[in-house]
């Protein structure tokens, strides 16, 4: 078979000089007496070191000192023909910076040499090392949230306790006034409530948290009732007008707490951050769209600057209006509620024009 006098020869055809100096990772051969034999630029450009000061010192001396063990340890490990492979370790360069390498080293004892390559991974530490504080921030958030709603909780069941004990000494047979009467029933309807979700609150908290929030079908309907029979007081001193509609959608699949959480905080903002002189007006329906069972919430409130304010909207204590009772916790309990089950929520919205929130839950 005749032979291709074309084909490139590794000797004749490729420069392996140049191919060893213009890489940009880091090459480098290495005695086993532990200093640099040969290495190329982007050693010296990454370290800042001359080609002179980094063949006169040990290469340990240029390890970061918490690295110089292990690393000696490792570098052990090849005289005994052991490749040592994505190993990794920090690095000092002249200007005192703390560089980051991944290391893939060869040796070859015959030659009482190790050819390595390495990376510099500087920037992916970095990144891992923000993503390793913001996950600590965020636990200690969550860590105290869940113990201010279990002692929020836990120490308002005495007051409301205490007032349930009023209503059972209180003689309503002694009152002939009717809408006295109505004002009572109504009142002590609303603190049970209260003093029922309290303990459901208590309940959740003290169970173990690895336990995913209970997921079951829930009619719409019901769930809203249950929260206006709550707010209903609020509502009638604030003339705000609720309009509802749930024919398309009549039922979900979510968690019972936090579906009634949901109405709770929408409707006492919509109340709360109405417009001056201008009755609260809120409308609350269901469809199906793109594949998700939605609910929308509108209201004609006080709105919002979402060039402004958008990335931060549902953020944790976040405040965007002036009022007194402002704590910056319900929107964000409101969307922590939403995906943490797998749901969507969009918002659109307009100074002096209302919100709309579009709330999509999973199947």
């Amino acid at each position: 078979m005749p032979v291709n006098t074309n084909l490139w020869t590794l000797e004749d055809n490729f420069n392996l000089d140049l191919f060893f100096e213009l890489t940009h990772d880091l090459f480098c051969i290495a005695g086993y007496d532990g200093y640099f034999k040969k290495i190329n630029p982007a050693v010296s450009k990454l370290l800042g070191y001359t080609n002179e000061e980094l063949f006169s010192r040990p290469i340990n001396d240029f390890v970061y000192i918490d690295d110089q063990q292990i690393t000696h340890q490792n570098r052990e490990k090849l005289f005994e023909d052991f490749p040592l492979l994505n190993f990794e370790n920090r690095y000092v360069t002249k200007s005192g910076e703390i560089v980051w390498l991944a290391w893939t080293s060869m040796p070859v004892n015959s030659e009482r040499l190790v050819y390595a390559i390495a990376k510099n991974i500087t920037h992916k530490k970095k990144l891992e090392e923000d993503r390793n504080l913001l996950i600590a921030d965020l636990t200690k958030i969550n860590s105290g949230l869940k113990q201010l709603t279990f002692t929020a909780s836990h120490d308002l069941r005495t007051p409301v306790g205490n007032l349930l004990s009023v209503f059972d000494l209180l003689d309503t047979s002694k009152i002939e006034d009717e809408e006295t009467l109505e004002f009572i029933n109504i009142l002590k309807s609303a603190t049970d409530s209260l003093k029922n979700t309290l303990n459901k609150y208590v309940d959740s908290l003290i169970q173990n948290e690895g336990v995913q929030a209970q997921v079951e079908t829930l009619n719409l309907e019901e769930s809203l009732n249950a929260v206006l029979l709550s707010l209903n007081s609020l509502i009638k001193n604030s003339r705000a007008v609720l309009n509802v509609d749930f024919s398309d959608i009549k039922s979900i699949k979510f968690n019972k707490s936090y579906l009634e959480s949901i109405f709770l905080n929408l409707i006492t903002n919509s109340i709360k951050y109405a417009r001056p002189g201008v009755n609260p007006g809120i409308s609350i329906s269901s469809k199906r769209s793109k594949g998700f069972n939605q609910v929308i919430f509108k209201d004609n409130g006080q709105g919002f600057d979402l060039d402004n304010v958008k990335d931060k909207i549902f953020g944790f204590n976040q405040k965007f209006h002036n009022g007194p009772d402002s704590k910056g916790i319900g929107l964000y309990l409101v969307h922590s509620h939403i995906t943490s089950l797998g749901g969507k929520i969009a918002i659109n919205s307009k100074v002096n024009e209302g919100t709309e929130f579009v709330i999509s839950f999973k199947d």
